[in-house]
C-alpha cells in the first residue's frame, strides 16, 4: 500500500456488513486506512435497524465516538424489499445486541456525503457501498459535482457469471434499488464492482471461523458467532462450503487491490423488466463498443483476504 486511503462505508448491517465494518475499524487501528464515517441505508432491514446496528458495531470496536449517519429509508422508486429471512428481524442474528452508546448524528447521510465531498480535494475519498445504492444515487442526483472528489467507489453488488441470490437474475443490493445502481453507474466516478462472481470465492469456512473463535478478544468469537448464523442460510441455499464474505471483499479491495483481478467493462442494470429486474449486463468482451464505466472483479486470493480480515479483527477489543 502506498498512501493511506480515506474511507466512508455506506452500509445496511447485516451480518457480513458487521464483518466489513469491524475489519475497517481494525485496518484503521493498524494505520492502514483513515476511516471517516459510516452512512446507513435501508436494505437487509429497515434504516432504523441498520443505523442502530452500525452504532452497535462501532461500540464493539471500541469506537463509541464514531460518526454514524442515517440515510434513505426506502429505494428511489420501489417499495423496500428486505432480507430478514437471512439476517433475522434485527439484521444481526446470532449475537446479543445492546442499546448503542455511539450516537446517531443529526444530519442526514446524503447531506453529510455531499458536504464532505464538496469540501474534499479531487480524487481523495474512497466510498465503499455494501448495501443498496440509494444514498449514493441521491448524492449524484442532487450534487453531480461531488464526483470529482471521489477517488473510487468500491461497491459490493451485482452478478453476471454467477446466478442471482434473490431472483434467478439478480443480486440483492442491485435488486433492492436497481434505479439507484444505474444512476451510480452513469455518474462518471471511478467504480469497482465486487459482484457475486467474486464474493462466492471468498467463503467463511469452518477453519476460518475457528481462527476467529480462538482469538482472546471479544470481537473474534463474536464475529464467528454472527457469521455462523449467516452461513447456515447460504450453505443450505447455494451448496457452498461456507457463507460468502460478500461485504468484506469491498473493504479488502479498497485497501489491498492486489489481492483481486478483473477487467474494465461497460456495466448496465435492468430497471424495467419484472423478470430480470436488477440484473447486470456486463460487456465482458467489449461487443457493444461502449466505453467501460466500471472494473468488474472476478478473482480473489481468498486466503490473503481472510488473513487481513483476521489480523484486523484481532486488533479490536
Amino acid at each position: 500500500m502506498t498512501e493511506k486511503i480515506r474511507l466512508i462505508i455506506d452500509t445496511d448491517p447485516g451480518q457480513d456488513d458487521a464483518a466489513a465494518i469491524l475489519m475497517a475499524h481494525g485496518l484503521a487501528k493498524r494505520g492502514l486506512i483513515d476511516f471517516i464515517a459510516l452512512t446507513a441505508v435501508a436494505g437487509n432491514v429497515g434504516v432504523h435497524y441498520t443505523a442502530t446496528n452500525a452504532r452497535i458495531i462501532c461500540d464493539w470496536a471500541g469506537r463509541e465516538d464514531f460518526p454514524v449517519y442515517a440515510g434513505a429509508a426506502k429505494p428511489l422508486l420501489r417499495p423496500l424489499f428486505t432480507a430478514e429471512e437471512v439476517h433475522g428481524k434485527t439484521g444481526l442474528d446470532g449475537v446479543e445486541l445492546h442499546d448503542p452508546v455511539c450516537p446517531l448524528q443529526p444530519q442526514h447521510a446524503v447531506n453529510f456525503l455531499i458536504d464532505t465531498l464538496r469540501q474534499a480535494e479531487d480524487n481523495s475519498i474512497t466510498i465503499c457501498p455494501i448495501g443498496p445504492l440509494t444514498n449514493i444515487a441521491q448524492v449524484f442526483s442532487l450534487a453531480p459535482d461531488c464526483a470529482r472528489a471521489i477517488k473510487q467507489i468500491v461497491l459490493m453488488g451485482g452478478n453476471y457469471f454467477e446466478a442471482g441470490n434473490v431472483t434467478p437474475a439478480a443480486e440483492f443490493n442491485f435488486f433492492v434499488d436497481p434505479h439507484a445502481a444505474q444512476i451510480v453507474l452513469q455518474s462518471g466516478a471511478p467504480i469497482v464492482i465486487l459482484p457475486l462472481d467474486v464474493t462466492h470465492k471468498a467463503q467463511i469456512t469452518t477453519e476460518r471461523m475457528d481462527v476467529l473463535r480462538h482469538f482472546d478478544n471479544a470481537n473474534g468469537p463474536r464475529l464467528a458467532g454472527i457469521l455462523q448464523s449467516y452461513e447456515r442460510f447460504d450453505i443450505q441455499k447455494f451448496g457452498l462450503d461456507g457463507g460468502p464474505l460478500h461485504d468484506p471483499c469491498a473493504i479488502t479491495y479498497a485497501a489491498f487491490p492486489e489481492f483481486f483481478s478483473g477487467r474494465d467493462c461497460h456495466v448496465a442494470v435492468e430497471t424495467q423488466s419484472e423478470l430480470t429486474l436488477g440484473a447486470c449486463v456486463v460487456d465482458w468482451w467489449g461487443t457493444t463498443g461502449q466505453t467501460p464505466n466500471a472494473r468488474w472483479i472476478t478473482e480473489v486470493d481468498a486466503d490473503r483476504l481472510f488473513a487481513q480480515l483476521a489480523e484486523s479483527v484481532k486488533q479490536l477489543p
